[in-house]
């Protein structure tokens, strides 16, 4: 069985949905830009403590745009089990998701099971893990997760949240990555740029990944968990980058305290723009795809 990011589950969170009229059929919103006046108003509401009503619609609208942008978004590491998937979520920290990628195949047709991985070589395992760097703290983290899950759980990756993150290597991030995209149970997973992102949109201030994902979990229902954090992890990683954002083709523009953190031109703000979705997300932006992509596009 091949296993997906589906988002699904009970609706008990509280918040703005996106699904209903949304992640099945999502109309694209008309893009504008703010001028500097507008984006300054919005700043200073938001740092002053918006109203739970204005920061619900504006989260609302925030999600709209998202699911527009990224009908596709789904988890970028490829696995088929959810113990492939926690491995290479081990395996992600301090590397790209690309480069798990390029190590996993060898190491899942060498490594199928808990056992495997706890009575793995250690030479062996570094090497083959090598390329994702951090390759020794990342072998103790794999050895000593196989042998909790065959000692504690009968060689099974256990689906409770409380369960994931007391074994070795796993934590509360990794732990919701593959709760929902393994076993469908919604989860928020807040990495580097999920975190940037909604600070930057002002749905919170923390900085403690735990309460980030409290805070957010607050504002978006329950049932969408999963697939907002694939939106704003794509949007971060295509459109939202740490040095410079492309705030001049983000649909997002209007409902951002922190529009005029990148280029606010759109034809400055094109070639930052990255991803497989390039020509979608700059259609939306009005443009075309001919704008060249930058190199210079931090993510």
């Amino acid at each position: 069985m091949t296993y997906s990011a589906n988002g699904h589950g009970a609706d008990t969170g509280r918040g703005v949905s996106v699904r209903a009229r949304s992640l099945g059929v999502v109309s694209t919103p008309a893009r504008t830009l703010p001028d500097r006046r507008s984006a300054a108003r919005l700043a200073a509401r938001v740092a002053a403590g918006e109203s739970s009503i204005g920061r619900a619609r504006r989260v609302g609208r925030i999600l709209r745009a998202l699911a527009a942008a990224y009908p596709d978004a789904h988890c970028e590491l490829d696995f088929t089990t959810p113990l492939e998937l926690a491995v290479a979520t081990v395996l992600s920290a301090q590397t790209t998701d690309v480069r798990v990628n390029e190590v996993t195949p060898a190491l899942f047709a060498r490594y199928r099971t808990a056992l495997d991985y706890a009575q793995a070589d250690r030479t062996e395992l570094e090497e083959l893990i090598r390329p994702t760097g951090f390759y020794r703290n990342k072998t103790s983290s794999l050895i000593g997760l196989g042998q909790a899950v065959v000692d504690r759980f009968d060689g099974e990756l256990p689906a409770r949240l409380e369960d994931l993150v007391t074994l070795p290597g796993i934590g509360r991030k990794t732990a919701n990555v593959v709760l929902g995209n393994a076993f469908g149970v919604p989860g928020i997973t807040v990495d580097t740029h999920f975190g940037r992102l909604v600070r930057r949109w002002g749905w919170t201030d923390e900085e403690d990944p735990v309460k980030v994902e409290h805070a957010v979990g607050a504002l978006v229902p329950k049932r969408d968990w999963t697939i907002v954090s694939h939106q704003v992890i794509f949007h971060g990683r295509r459109v939202c980058h740490a040095r410079k954002p492309a705030c001049g083709v983000c649909t997002l523009a209007v409902d951002c305290p922190a529009f005029g953190a990148g280029p606010t031109d759109p034809e400055k703000a094109a070639p930052l723009v990255k991803g497989p979705e390039r020509d979608h997300l700059l259609a939306l932006a009005g443009l075309g795809p001919t704008v060249p992509a930058s190199p210079d596009a931090s993510a």
